[in-house]
Formats: C-alpha cells, sequence, structure tokens
C-alpha cells in the first residue's frame, strides 16, 4: 500500500512542478502594485496559459489524496520534492544548461531520501490529537501564512515574507488534505467537506503569496524556502496532529529523522540551483 501511496505522490509532484514552471513568468507580467492582492489573481485568471498551468497543477490534487489514503504524511511530503528532478531535467534538455555537481548531489539526497523514509517510516495512522493541540499546531501554520497580508500597509519589503507565507500556505493544504482522507475513512462527510474548504482556501493564499514573490524574486530565491517550509513543516507537525509514531522507527526516530535532513537538504540544494531557477525564470519566454 505505501509503494502505491509513493507512486502516486510522485505523480502529484510532476504535475505540481510542471505547474509552477509554466506559471512562472506569466505572474512577473503583471504589475507589481498587484502583490499581495486578489486583482493579482484576478489579471492572471484572464491569462489563457497560466490558467491552463494552473488546472495541471490542480490535477494533480486528487493523486496527492489518493497518496495520503495509502501512506503517512511523513512519507507523502517527502515524495512532493521528487518533481524538481524535472525541472533539472527540462533545464538541461531544453535549455542546454548543464548539470554539475550540485546538481547531482542534490539528486541523490532525494532519491535517498525519500527511498530511507519509505523504509522507516512509521504506520499510516488515522488518529487525532486533541483539540487544543490541533489548534495551537494549525495556528503555528496559519500566522505565517496570514502574516504578509495583516502587515501589507507597515511593512517596507514582504517579498521574503510573502515565500515564507507560500510554503506555510501549502503545508496547510497537505495538513487539510490528510485530515480530509482521515475524516472519509471515518465517515465523517461534513468533516471532510469542511477540512476540503479550508484546503481550498489556504491553496488560493499560498498561490497569491507565490505568484506575488515570484513577481519581485527570481525563482532562485523563492523555490528553495517555499519547498523547503512546505515539506518540512507537515512531517514535523505529523506526530503532533496524527499521532504517527517515529518513536517506533529504528533507533527511536532517528534514522527516520536523519532521512527526512537528506530529502530537504536535498530539495533546497536543487531548487535553487541555477538548472532549475532558469527553467522557472523562462517558462513561456519565446512565445
Amino acid at each position: 500500500m505505501v509503494a502505491f501511496g509513493i507512486v502516486a505522490a510522485i505523480g502529484a509532484s510532476l504535475l505540481y512542478n510542471t505547474s509552477i514552471a509554466l506559471q512562472a513568468l506569466q505572474a512577473r507580467e503583471v504589475p507589481t502594485e498587484h502583490s499581495l492582492r486578489a486583482s493579482l489573481i484576478g489579471r492572471l485568471l484572464r491569462n489563457r496559459r497560466w490558467l491552463g498551468a494552473t488546472g495541471l497543477g490542480l490535477l494533480g490534487w486528487p493523486l496527492e489524496i489518493g497518496a495520503l489514503m495509502l501512506a503517512p504524511l511523513t512519507v507523502v511530503q517527502p515524495c512532493l520534492a521528487s518533481g524538481l528532478i524535472l525541472l533539472l531535467w527540462l533545464g538541461t534538455t531544453r535549455l542546454g544548461e548543464r548539470p554539475g555537481g550540485r546538481e547531482w548531489l542534490a539528486v541523490a539526497a532525494i532519491v535517498a531520501g525519500v527511498a530511507g523514509i519509505a523504509l522507516v517510516a512509521p504506520e499510516r495512522s488515522t488518529d487525532h490529537a486533541g483539540t487544543g493541540t490541533m489548534a495551537l499546531a494549525l495556528a503555528l501554520v496559519a500566522i505565517p501564512l496570514a502574516a504578509p497580508y495583516a502587515l501589507r500597509s507597515r511593512a517596507a519589503s514582504l517579498s521574503i515574507l510573502a515565500v515564507i507565507s507560500a510554503g506555510f500556505g501549502y503545508a496547510w493544504t497537505a495538513i487539510a488534505s490528510k485530515l480530509l482522507t482521515d475524516e472519509l475513512s471515518n465517515g465523517s462527510l461534513l468533516a471532510a467537506v469542511a477540512w476540503l474548504a479550508t484546503a481550498a482556501g489556504s491553496e488560493g493564499l499560498a498561490l497569491l503569496s507565490e505568484m506575488s514573490a515570484l513577481q519581485r524574486r527570481g525563482a532562485t530565491h523563492v523555490a528553495p524556502i517555499m519547498f523547503a517550509v512546505q515539506v518540512l513543516v507537515p512531517v514535523l507537525l505529523a506526530p503532533l496532529i496524527f499521532n504517527e509514531s517515529w518513536g517506533s522507527t529504528p533507533l527511536g526516530g532517528a534514522v527516520l529523522l536523519a532521512f527526512i535532513a537528506l530529502a530537504v537538504a536535498g530539495t533546497i540544494l536543487l531548487a535553487g540551483s541555477p538548472a532549475v531557477g532558469k527553467v522557472l525564470d523562462t517558462a513561456h519566454a519565446r512565445e
């Protein structure tokens, strides 16, 4: 079951990352005064290429849901970083970028990290923490997600906050998606619909934050932070929210944590590499 979950998660990641590559330049064509405003999405909704790219990304979400129904969140989230390898392939085959030691090291780290996590991961759980613990954990995700919008009129530079907000927004979507699958497994349809609504809302805010960040910062500055946050935050909160017992894994969770760190390090290296950044920066440049 876990193996099928990994395959579904990797498929979702390929769709997500293809979507990111196609969206990047379209966001930069909108004036920066629309950053962190609904008008930015309004402008982009009139862009057919951006709509097509977004639709491609949305197709990945059912695959992610399927992955979460088959494997623990601790396994699924790192697998979602594997699609960055597709961006590296596009950079080398379509844009003539030569992968160097950094890129090969990053790919090896992601592959080894994901494989290791799959081997030692805890059992999938549908148990949840108590209301107070759940509320505290979700608040830790919601505050950075909302920060750039709350501080928009006061902060001198919001680009880094927008990057962090995007990462936490996608992290909330992952957590809400996991809660949705658990509620469906338990037969609680109304609760599942409620988590679906929060996932849709966080996805929208995360997308707005990401597009705003791409207006002001290069992809090689946006992608490493955003991907690291969206992978790491749900994984670290999984034992707290979903009772995924790391203590039952080798060395009381130390081996699992080492593989998670390896996968995240590879993600940061690859997301910030010139080959991947060029794909994001030049998508549709010739059209």
